[in-house]
């Protein structure tokens, strides 16, 4: 398929501190692109420099084709990007806060009046839209924000947190919206909610310390942990003898303590039996066997080890 964003030997560099490290990449037009990482990865300042609020230090972006830095009022009305704080102006209405963004892009009044319509009545806007935005609250915010970026009908979107202060139902509404687009808008979001991510992506790129660690789709970076399940065992009392015994099974990874719970990983199910063996006579309270997830991946990859 054809790129939609395309990064070449990118780097950002603040108070001679590398943000991102020489990143070369390209989006697929039409995907739904999660990025994760820990706090100060780089993942907010990726989001800048793809949106063209901030320039790389070196390297280029391109969007459709077009370079960023040469063509920054073309590229600009392909882009809607949504930050992590709201900017919207609190002293005018939610409605008129679109509005700015649909003259400053030139939409026709007629065709920006449906659009706020249509998207105001998917995320439950409507009630609101004559409401001073210092008057709502910050998911109702955070909404309008989504709304003000799609009023222009832009190619891309990049969304930091798009859900941020959200409540169960607005969330719902937002990613039923979101989702529409797939495979016609390319979508580009940060998120810290591992559910939202696991549910939502064509390709997940996890950053550390400016660069790339995995990079694919969940299924595609699980792929070296398959065998692995996890396993939580929560005892009456795990005493720390109790726990040292328990590390020394030599079938189990990545061992670790958290009150009375007892949590490790193992390659198959005969791994638990190895640890009830040798906890034999201990009172077990409770206990759950399940596959790794994308948090169970990201715990260790971060850690520095990985499983193996």
């Amino acid at each position: 398929m054809e790129a939609s964003i395309t990064l070449k030997k990118v780097g950002k560099l603040v108070r001679d501190k590398t943000i991102l490290a020489g990143l070369t990449f390209g989006v697929e037009r039409g995907s739904l692109v999660a990025i994760v990482g820990v706090n100060d990865a780089g993942k907010s300042t990726l989001l800048k420099l793809l949106s063209g609020f901030e320039n790389p230090n070196y390297g280029q972006v391109f969007i459709h084709g077009l370079d960023m830095e040469k063509r920054r009022r073309e590229t600009r009305k392909l882009i809607g990007y949504v930050p992590l704080e709201n900017d919207l102006d609190p002293w005018l209405t939610l409605e008129q806060n679109i509005r700015f963004t649909a003259n400053l892009y030139k939409v026709n009044t007629d065709v920006a009046t449906a659009r706020i319509l249509r998207y105001a009545k998917s995320l439950n806007l409507t009630l609101y839209l004559k409401e001073l935005a210092i008057n709502v609250s910050h998911g109702t915010q955070k909404k309008t924000m989504l709304v003000r970026e799609l009023v222009h009908d832009p190619d891309v979107l990049i969304l930091d947190e798009p859900t941020g202060y959200m409540d169960a139902e607005s969330i719902r509404a937002t990613w039923d919206l979101l989702k529409e687009y797939k495979g016609n808008k390319t979508v580009i979001y940060v998120s810290n909610s591992i559910t939202e991510i696991e549910q939502a992506h064509d390709r997940i790129m996890v950053f550390h310390e400016g660069r790339i660690l995995m990079d694919g789709h969940l299924d595609k970076l699980l792929e070296s942990t398959l065998d692995y399940h996890q396993f939580q065992i929560e005892f009456e009392n795990l005493s720390d003898e109790l726990f040292k015994k328990l590390t020394g099974v030599s079938t189990i990874v990545s061992p670790n303590k958290m009150d009375n719970i007892f949590h490790f990983y193992g390659r198959t199910r005969k791994v638990f039996f190895d640890v009830i063996n040798a906890a034999a006579g201990e009172l077990m309270i409770d206990l759950s066997v399940k596959k790794l997830g994308l948090r169970d991946l990201l715990d260790s990859e971060f850690a520095g080890r990985g499983l193996d």
